[in-house]
């Protein structure tokens, strides 16, 4: 357990602890001269119940505030700390507005210097302390009147302290290590030693971690934990840790930062949080609002932005906190705001998004999405969050430090729909592929002619709209489920396939009969159609690339189409040529007489060939590619396995259906 003192200057919290543990809590030679803590302080002890107690000792000065909120985060246990010959001070009331909103809610208050009152002035000062803590989570703290000079109320204040100790349940520590630095010094003969409240998770010697916000790369040479050598150090111990690496030394870390996995390592300078406002502050807290942010021992420049209304005083609502610098932060951390004179207390809260927005952070999903993530507990908040919009699941798990089994459970429990690393309700699932079905219906009804949606199209029209990973992730499943087929850069539903219309089917039956008579291996070119039917040559090539798009024609060149069987016909015929071929290579010449069509033609119709991997060419020779040799089918096939996309290799824009390769054409030239 460890154990926070807390309270208003001189009124006994080092003495207290030193009575308690015999250890001396003030370390430096000015705090000795002094008589007051200027720095943290710590102590451990078995106090009679064979546990080692951690306690941090903090300064009560109202200009050392700052110092004592280093010290605060990550505490078990609160120990005020209220002279009886004072009574409560400014201080005692700061301090207990602190505690109540970093939500430390166990504590025992004592009343420290019990011989110089009586009994009358005991019980005044009691009712102080209860006004002071009314309204709070310590309201119900237990008062005991102690004095370390006498001796009186010490025992009672240990067995009170030993009963809280059996009662505090061991932090989780499956999760991943996370340690707020509160120290760092070099220590002869071992190095840079960095010390601080384990926050979550175990470390060991030989990890390697991260020093946050920096990312400065760092092995674990050696762990006392609670003042004891050990090998690990676990979640809700005060441990030093004994770093080694290129760039650690004592002057690189600094209070404030954190030890995590190199994982974790993601800090944050514009955060999404829940503020609750102190009914002391003056004014509401309105856009820009300047501050100081305590969170752990971190100490930042802020700029405090309602996302709401202002916050009255004595309220509460989200806010967006601009820092001045990066800070290593975790969901659900708390935090406290204080003025930039560090004067007083504004108020504090939870961290509720690490990646917050710079713009539309005022939108309904935004608000909805930060209330979504008020829950601790990650099922919960997963489930309330996926009720507003899909989430990164890495980053889920990253900014709230959980472990891999955490993380499948939270998932698991909050029911969602995994898609790659996005994480998406059922219901949204659902929707997303009603709307695909949807969408590619309506577009084939209004689009016959065309393949398919284009991807990233489809992508911008879906609802809500997915990162591209996650898309892909999405029609994948969707065609492995047979609900999408994937043709190129296009996405379609089964049994679609590109129809003429009644005018363009007219035009084909025009021209089919010259792509399949005598002439078939030297068929009209595009401007020959357009001239004998007296039509717009652009309308022509549009209803021959719909047939290409068909099965029913290759576009061998730019001008050029053959019928499909004539395609597959001089397949044959170049089979037949390379095989006759004394060693298997042949020439266009030789082609070109089979075909007759002329040189020009033939060449093309083999530069055609070249470029779909049926033949290969060395110089002005050419021999069959034996592993492409099936490529065009048999005659009469209309739908060749040519180049046929899929999801595997990264489907996208460089095939087309029919088997033409869009890049191995001649770029369109207008005739006109």
């Amino acid at each position: 357990m460890i154990v926070g003192t807390a309270g208003h200057i001189d009124h006994g919290k080092t003495a207290l602890v030193k009575a308690l543990t015999g250890t001396d809590a003030d370390r430096l030679a000015e705090e000795k001269a002094r008589g007051i803590t200027i720095d943290l302080g710590f102590a451990y002890a078995d106090l009679g119940g064979g546990r080692v107690t951690g306690f941090v000792d903090v300064p009560g000065h109202e200009r050392l505030i700052h110092t004592m909120l280093a010290g605060a985060g990550g505490i078990d246990m609160a120990l005020l700390v209220v002279a009886a010959d004072d009574g409560v001070m400014p201080q005692t009331r700061e301090h207990v507005a602190i505690l109540d909103l970093l939500g430390i809610a166990r504590g025992i208050v004592a009343l420290t210097k019990a011989d110089l009152a009586d009994d009358a002035r005991r019980v005044a000062v009691t009712t102080e302390i209860r006004d002071a803590l009314a309204g709070t989570a310590l309201a119900d703290a237990p008062v005991l009147p102690v004095s370390s000079l006498t001796g009186e109320g010490v025992d009672a204040l240990r067995a009170a302290l030993i009963a809280a100790e059996a009662e505090t349940t061991a932090r989780h520590a499956d999760g991943p290590m996370r340690l707020a630095v509160d120290r760092s010094f070099t220590l002869s003969g071992a190095g840079t030693v960095v010390t601080g409240t384990m926050l979550a998770g175990r470390v060991a010697v030989g990890d390697q971690v991260t020093v946050s916000p920096r990312g400065l790369p760092a092995r674990v040479r050696g762990i006392h934990a609670q003042n004891r050598p050990a090998t690990e150090g676990l979640a809700g111990q005060r441990c030093a840790l004994n770093l080694a690496g290129e760039a650690i030394s004592k002057d690189a870390i600094h209070r404030g930062d954190v030890v995590l996995p190199p994982a974790l390592h993601a800090p944050a300078d514009r955060i999404d949080a829940w503020l609750t406002v102190l009914a002391s502050e003056p004014k509401p807290i309105g856009t820009w609002f300047p501050a100081r942010l305590h969170s752990h021992a971190v100490e930042a420049g802020a700029r405090i932005v309602p996302l709401s209304d202002p916050i009255q005083p004595g309220g509460s609502g989200p806010v967006q906190i601009v820092l001045d610098r990066p800070v290593a932060a975790a969901v659900h951390d708390r935090f406290i705001l204080r003025d930039v004179s560090a004067s007083r207390t504004i108020g504090g809260g939870r961290f509720l998004d690490l990646r917050a927005p710079a713009r539309k952070r005022r939108t309904p999903e935004r608000l909805a999405l930060i209330a979504a993530a008020r829950p601790e507990d990650p099922a919960a908040a997963l489930a309330a969050m996926l009720a507003v919009a899909p989430v990164d699941l890495p980053g889920f798990a990253r900014d709230r430090s959980l472990s891999p089994a955490a993380l499948a459970d939270a998932a698991r429990i909050a029911q969602a729909a995994t898609i790659g690393d996005l994480a998406i309700s059922r219901a949204v699932l659902a929707a997303l592929q009603t709307q695909l079905t949807q969408i590619l219906t309506q577009f084939h009804q209004d689009n016959p002619d065309l393949p398919g949606l284009g991807r990233e199209r489809l992508r911008l029209t879906l609802q809500p709209r997915l990162p591209k990973d996650a898309f892909l992730a999405f029609l994948r499943a969707e065609s492995d489920a047979g609900r999408a087929v994937p043709d190129g850069a296009f996405l379609r539903l089964p049994g679609h396939e590109v129809r003429l219309t009644a005018e363009d089917e007219a035009l084909w039956d025009r021209i089919a009969p010259a792509l399949l008579g005598e002439m078939r291996f030297r068929p009209p070119r595009v401007r020959d159609f357009a001239t004998d039917f007296g039509m717009d040559e652009r309308e022509v090539r549009r209803v021959l690339k719909l047939t290409q798009k068909l099965g029913r024609t290759d576009q061998i060149a730019h001008d050029h189409f053959f019928a499909r069987p004539v395609t597959a016909e001089m397949v044959a015929i170049i089979l037949d040529v390379a095989a006759q071929a004394p060693d298997g290579w042949f020439t266009a010449p030789a082609f070109r007489d089979r075909v007759q069509n002329g040189r020009k033609v033939a060449i093309e119709i083999l530069d055609f060939f070249d470029r779909h991997g049926l033949t290969l060419r060395r110089g002005d020779l050419r021999r069959i590619n034996p592993h492409r040799a099936d490529l065009f089918g048999d005659p009469g096939r209309e739908s060749p396995p040519v180049g046929r996309p899929d999801f595997k290799s990264g489907w996208g824009s460089e095939t087309v259906s029919g088997g033409f390769d869009s890049h191995s054409l001649p770029p369109e030239i207008d005739d006109n």
